[in-house]
């Protein structure tokens, strides 16, 4: 289903929330599974029920609270979304992502995309913090993409490119903090693959993703970041790894949605602890090349 939001309900949306706070931020953070504790961080904070605010989706999942957060993380402006929307709860891939133009309305000029996901790399273990370099677009492989329809040029192009997704200088600017931070584990880096979900991954289709060359599954986030780079928004993004992706049949393990969560508990204040710091680093775009 194409989009079915014209270009004013993004601006309704959009001057709806300017009307009814003072905040401006600069820099929109959407927190996955388990990672809504960052919202808790923002100081002068204003917050709002998705379903207070004209046109937008309700979060359905355990872990996502449903509520977006205006205020200062570190000293930024910041606008947070606690909980967002996925595919697997019946909305269509522009709803997903409809909250991205809303920001860019607003102001905003860089995304911070966080998830939980399962962990392909053998090399990953639980709790580990992956910077993505890189995603795989598992749904757009069959047509499913939030760009599909009629263009809105006021947005960006009809075709963007996604090999730069992932802002490097950011990227470079997220290692630096990490060795300032003194953490044991290194910070991991990878390319993450998003699957449709809901179910979690057969042992086979697991084999497969980590031979396309992902080192860490979920269901979400691309259609965020395809939308934040076609209009305009830079973006870094962050997988949480809570469960290891199991690759074999003889193991006895399954993975289930209660175990994400609490290995997300976990592992979650470091993330947010590395975000909140992060986003006081984050230069304005203009400087940005």
């Amino acid at each position: 289903m194409e989009n079915q939001f014209t270009y004013e309900d993004y601006q309704n949306t959009a001057e709806w929330l300017l009307s009814h706070t003072k905040h401006r931020p600069q820099v929109a953070v959407i927190c996955g599974s388990g990672l809504g504790g960052l919202a808790e961080k923002v100081t002068q904070a204003q917050i709002f029920d998705y379903s207070e605010i004209p046109n937008f989706p309700r979060s359905t999942v355990p872990g996502h609270a449903g509520r977006l957060v205006f205020g200062f993380l570190n000293g930024r402006a910041c606008v947070v979304m606690q909980g967002r929307f996925h595919l697997y709860e019946g909305y269509p891939l522009w709803k997903v992502a409809f909250p991205v133009r809303v920001f860019r309305l607003l102001g905003v000029d860089t995304l911070v995309v966080t998830n939980a996901a399962g962990g392909l790399n053998p090399k990953y273990e639980v709790g580990d913090i992956m910077l993505i370099r890189d995603h795989i677009n598992m749904p757009g492989f069959s047509g499913q993409n939030p760009l599909r329809g009629p263009n809105e040029e006021r947005f960006g192009v009809r075709f963007p490119p996604m090999s730069d997704a992932y802002d490097r200088h950011l990227r470079q600017m997220a290692h630096v903090t990490w060795k300032q931070m003194g953490e044991q584990r290194e910070l991991q880096e990878g390319t993450y693959v998003m699957l449709a979900g809901p179910n979690f991954e057969t042992v086979a289709e697991s084999r497969l993703l980590q031979k396309l060359g992902a080192d860490a599954v979920g269901m979400s986030t691309v259609p965020e970041v395809i939308v934040a780079r076609h209009c305009g928004l830079r973006v870094f993004g962050f997988s949480l790894i809570t469960n290891k992706v199991i690759m074999n049949y003889e193991s006895l393990e399954k993975a289930n949605h209660e175990e994400v969560l609490e290995a997300g508990k976990q592992a979650a204040q470091k993330l947010e602890q590395f975000i909140s710091i992060l986003v006081s680093c984050i230069p304005p775009l203009c400087n940005a090349s």
